[in-house]
């Protein structure tokens, strides 16, 4: 189920933080139950991910330890799980908004398309990847009611999805050398440099975003404080550059985001610093 993974369903939280929906109770129960169903419904692509995979995943180094790659859980088991945890979230997202259970579908067609169809198409599997993440700011910003929630925000969340996704292309790349297109076919069409560049343009691009963002998103304060919090985005982005490069990095590139205490407490601070802005000043 990869419960790991479920980090990413965090972004779903955007809305109701910089939507300054924040101080409502009601709103961060249902953002709150939103989210496990989020995360079951990731869980269940994640199974049929893994099977679609379990041959290649035999030539990675990590992911030849998962139950299927290694034979500890059959198929038919991995898709019954599949199911039961894809009907059971979309009945509770129907029962917590029916735009939202909408929202959350169209994310899990782009997950099943991803693992059936994008991921053997250059280029395209990245910008799934990054469809993913902004459906799941969508489906944040449905529960919270966040009507006022910044564009500037789905900007930036676009160009960080892609980042990471990029990142975790170059980092496999490295990781897995001449067994790369074993892995996964795609990577025979990307090779280091192209993804160096393109790694350029996007982290350009999510830093420009984001500083515009801070000068004129909305609910941000008139006194510009908000471009205070430019750094942390800053060293984010420039730690998680230089552990992508490692090629014995303990654990997957979204493990990271909680795995390297540098890069937890630079997050972390970069969290209470938005509060304190949008919130108390």
């Amino acid at each position: 189920m990869h419960p790991r993974r479920w980090l990413k369903n965090l972004f779903m939280f955007a809305a109701l933080v910089f939507g300054m929906k924040f101080a409502s109770p009601s709103l961060i129960v249902r953002s709150v139950g939103a989210f496990f169903c989020l995360c079951l419904l990731s869980s269940a692509a994640y199974l049929i991910n893994d099977v679609v995979d379990a041959e290649r995943d035999k030539h990675h180094p990590r992911k030849q330890d998962r139950p299927l790659a290694a034979g500890r859980l059959e198929r038919s088991s991995a898709l019954g799980g599949a199911i039961v945890l894809a009907s059971v979230s979309l009945v509770v997202a129907v029962i917590l908004d029916h735009r939202f259970a909408l929202v959350v579908l169209a994310f899990f067609v782009v997950e099943i398309a991803y693992s059936f169809v994008f991921a053997s198409f250059v280029i395209l599997d990245v910008l799934a990847i990054a469809a993913a993440f902004m459906l799941r700011v969508m489906a944040g910003s449905v529960v919270a009611g966040a009507t006022t929630f910044s564009p500037w925000l789905y900007v930036c969340g676009s160009f960080l999805a892609l980042f990471l996704a990029l990142c975790k292309r170059r980092q496999e790349l490295i990781v897995l050398g001449d067994l790369a297109p074993k892995h996964r076919k795609v990577l025979s069409d990307y090779s280091s440099p192209l993804l160096v560049e393109m790694i350029a343009v996007v982290t350009s691009s999510t830093v420009i975003a984001y500083s515009l963002y801070t000068f004129w998103g909305a609910h941000v304060p008139e006194n510009k404080s908000m471009m205070l919090t430019i750094p942390f985005v800053l060293y984010g982005i420039f730690r998680y550059l230089l552990l992508m490069q490692r090629r014995d990095l303990p654990g997957s590139p979204e493990e990271m985001l909680i795995k390297d205490p540098p890069l937890v407490i630079n997050n972390l601070l970069w969290g209470a610093a938005v509060l304190a802005i949008l919130y108390l000043f």
